[in-house]
Order: structure tokens, then sequence, then C-alpha cells
């Protein structure tokens, strides 16, 4: 496989519960290492632009499914806690000797943040966050957390999920052709399209936390990050506000914020070519893949 003439190895890597993570590997083997992490109700997929040009900046990538999402598999028991995320983070690193950049979307970026707050190894020596921060607009988690738990009886058709996510992103221009969104979707026994992700994630969240199941507090394990670290920030998005950001700051003083202006939670589809100008800028400065 390739991706702009990039060669791009498919991997899958097994975890402790015998749940395989499928990712994009490619990039020169010896270079640092950027591991993109997907929003929740994504795929590896929604990072197919950017890898070219990381990978053409010097860079080796992982790009994952996250587990219930895409071509990884499923848990069993259907718990999906962000603990269980930052476990599987920590083993897909595990064996890299070279330095480790976590590029993270909203759910990503709450995976990367508590594999720092859990202390898991090895240490990442960069961290970008993609419109996600410490403490979230609730209004605007709350209608990604809708969109994912509406349609549970699925799609018709294709053109009828495009409808659906043209009216959860109506700044973005419907595109003519939804053939794209097939890989977002499945085909089950039933005879109609649903998406790609395990319903139990939906359940998960939904329902009230397990007595005695450790929490996600995203503000202490902000308060642990030491490296640089880079906020993205959709200027139109509806989940990072500017009191939320500057609450950031206060507990992150290595953060750095780029605006996209236009983009809203999406950032990356919204606008991918100031995106990649805007990370690739950043890991330059602070993690060279050229020794400079």
């Amino acid at each position: 496989m390739t991706v702009d003439a990039t060669p791009i190895e498919r991997r899958s890597f097994r975890l402790r519960d015998g749940i395989d993570l499928i990712a994009d590997v490619g990039g020169p083997i010896d270079a640092p290492v950027v591991v993109f992490l997907h929003g929740g109700g994504q795929t590896r997929h929604s990072w197919a632009r950017a890898l070219p040009a990381v990978i053409a900046a010097g860079y080796r990538v992982i790009n994952y499914d996250a587990r219930g999402h895409g071509d990884s598999g499923w848990s069993p028991d259907g718990r999906y806690s962000m603990p269980i995320r930052a476990a599987d983070l920590g083993e897909v690193l595990r064996d890299i000797g070279a330095p480790i950049a976590l590029v993270g979307a909203s759910m990503g970026g709450v995976t990367a943040l508590q594999l720092i707050g859990d202390g898991i190894a090895p240490a990442p020596s960069v961290l970008v966050m993609v419109d996600i921060v410490p403490r979230p607009d609730p209004a605007g988690t709350g209608r990604v957390m809708a969109f994912m738990a509406s349609h549970r009886d699925g799609f018709a058709t294709i053109e009828e999920a495009a409808d659906a996510v043209a009216a959860y992103n109506p700044h973005r221009p419907r595109p003519n052709n939804p053939a794209g969104l097939a890989r977002n979707l499945r085909l089950r026994e039933d005879g109609r399209y649903h998406w790609h992700w395990d319903p139990a994630i939906i359940a998960a969240r939904l329902a009230p936390p397990e007595p005695g199941a450790p929490a996600t507090d995203m503000v202490a394990h902000a308060r642990k990050i030491r490296i640089p670290t880079l906020l993205v920030r959709g200027l139109s998005s509806d989940v990072v506000t500017d009191a939320s950001v500057e609450e950031f700051q206060a507990l992150c003083p290595t953060l750095e914020v780029f605006n996209v202006a236009g983009a809203g939670h999406m950032v990356v589809g919204d606008s991918n070519a100031i995106f990649n100008q805007g990370i690739v800028a950043f890991l330059e400065r602070h993690m060279p893949a050229r020794g400079g």
C-alpha cells in the first residue's frame, strides 16, 4: 500500500487480552516516531493526508485504529475506559527505542494524556493535542456523543449516512461522491450500513461509573506534563473554549497554541494542509527527524 507514493505497511499489534490493533506504519526505520491517535467515532483513515507529510519530513509513523474502532478488535467484555486505552498505547510504544511524539485528536488526546498521567513507559518526548483540553466544553462533547449514539438502526444507503454527517458538520461541504465514507461503515447481516465502532463504547460512556473504577482526571494529568506540548485548536470548535485554553496554559507551562481559522472540532478534515504545516513545524523544532 502507498499513500502519495509513500510505502505504508499494514501491521497488527497483539494486546495483552488477545485483541489486535490494526495500524498503518511507514517512514525510515531508525527515525523518531510519530504516533497518531484518532478521535472517538473516527478511524486511522482520518490521518490519511497527515501521514505522507510527516513521513516526507523524515519521521516514522504509526497510525492505529483504537480498540472498538475501524479494523481493530472489540473488547469482549465491552470495557473501553481511558486507562485501558492508555495501556493499549503503552503496548504499541513498548519496543520503540527512538524519541516519540504523540498526536491525539479528541479521544486520542485524552488517551495520550492518560498515558502521561499514569506514568506508562516509554514516555513521549513531544505531545500534540488536537482540539482537546483538560476541561472541554460539556455542550460540545455532548454533541459528539449524541451523534455517536444516534442512528443505532443504521442506514439504508451510504448516501443516507452522508446526509447524517453533513447535518452534524454543516460548515463542511457535503462531498459530491460519498463513496469514501464506506470505509467508516459496515454492512451487517440486517442489510443496513452501521458505523464501524462497537456500540458498547456508547453504552459504557452513558452508564454510571463502576464502583472503584479508576477515574480519568485530565486536569491532574495535565499538571504532570513536562514535555513540549502543542494544542491545535479549531477556532470554530464547540469543544474548546477560550477559558479552557487559558486553564490548559496555566496547568502546562510548556504549552503552545496553534489556532486554525475556519476549522471545527474535526480540525484535520477541515484544514488538512494548515494542520500538516503546523505540526511538522512543531516537530522539527522540538524533535528533529534528522538530528538538527
